[in-house]
């Protein structure tokens, strides 16, 4: 095989390309000279059909130091903290889907793994009285797009819950239950977010509207954990984790910044050094304060766009650090909802 290997080169410190010839120098150009050039044509197309701000942000973020993503994780998260509980009756969390959603397969096995039983719950059987949400300790609406996102993102599905007298009853008395537990996710964000007036200690959460880059984001962004009283992220704080994010309506946009909205912002978009940002594309969506997940006062009742039922094993994420084995740091969310209901 050596007859078909041929010495090229070797790498260098210095963020340069350097072609030699008979030990003469042909080509010398600095690496992000390189790589501006190579992304000038689909920034410039990419520029028309787009928001043409968000795309300059982007372009201009070639050549800024970026130690790309750089997770920062102070927990063991492949500690089974939910052994205490194995011998006990497994809890029952209500995977909850509608038409369009596509997300409650990896939902429910994030939960499974954690030591809950859990049951498909499409509208339907809470419409026509198949069951009852009453009989749950959890509740976790999927993803997806939820009547083809016609009606805004997530916006329809709510419209059946509160136009109808008895679901929006049930859900009511649900959220109200300070020993139970709600997570929306995505689709499941939006339509729980939009059912506000019914949820306690909720006044101040935002809305979620269109990307400001004007198109559907997929992406694995980084997020940082704040300091808050989710149950989900009980001891996660600071924690910055890279997670997948798939939306075209995910921007939060708040009624009025005050002192009460820190408190209620459970996770921030961050760059690759850690730092909260509004800049694209490491804000995917623009949301203000670089919001990426909310709860209410008591923390039980937590909605986020990303998805992090979608990465809970290592070897879902696009990259992960060696060092992580079977789970993410996202799994110690779904283990600290088992926790939370004993």
């Amino acid at each position: 095989i050596s007859d078909s290997v041929h010495y090229l080169g070797k790498p260098k410190t210095e963020k340069t390309i350097v072609l030699k010839q008979n030990d003469q120098v042909v080509f010398n150009s600095e690496l992000v000279d390189l790589e501006k050039q190579w992304a000038k044509i689909s920034h410039l197309m990419a520029s028309l059909r787009d928001n043409p701000e968000t795309c300059e942000q982007e372009y201009k973020s070639i050549g800024q130091d970026d130690f790309g993503l750089s997770p920062k994780v102070s927990f063991d998260f492949d500690e089974n903290v939910i052994a205490p509980y194995f011998n006990v009756q497994k809890p029952k969390v209500a995977i909850l889907r509608e038409q369009g959603v596509n997300g409650q397969k990896e939902m429910a096995m994030a939960f499974y793994k954690s030591g809950f039983e859990c049951h498909d719950v499409h509208m339907q059987d809470l419409l026509t009285g198949k069951t009852d949400l009453s009989q749950f300790q959890g509740l976790a609406a999927c993803g997806g797009f939820s009547y083809g996102d016609v009606l805004g993102a997530g916006r329809g599905w709510a419209k059946t819950i509160l136009f109808h007298e008895n679901i929006k009853r049930q859900f009511a008395e649900f959220f109200a239950d300070n020993n139970k537990f709600t997570l929306g996710v995505c689709n499941g964000c939006q339509m729980i977010s939009s059912l506000h007036e019914i949820i306690p200690g909720s006044e101040y959460w935002p809305r979620f509207i269109r990307n400001t880059s004007e198109q559907f984001e997929a992406r694995f962004s980084s997020l940082k954990i704040e300091n808050s009283n989710s149950i989900f992220f009980e001891g996660m704080q600071g924690a910055e984790i890279p997670v997948a994010i798939s939306h075209g309506e995910g921007r939060t946009v708040f009624k009025n910044v005050n002192d009460g909205i820190n408190s209620i912002i459970a996770a921030k978009y961050i760059d690759n050094s850690g730092v909260e940002t509004q800049s694209y594309p490491f804000n995917p969506n623009g949301s203000q304060l670089a919001t990426a997940a909310v709860v209410n006062k008591h923390g039980n009742v937590m909605v986020m766009m990303p998805h992090p039922e979608r990465v809970f094993r290592a070897a879902q994420m696009s990259w992960s650090p060696n060092s992580w084995k079977e789970n993410s740091p996202w799994m110690r969310m779904f283990y600290n909802a088992r926790k939370f209901v004993g």
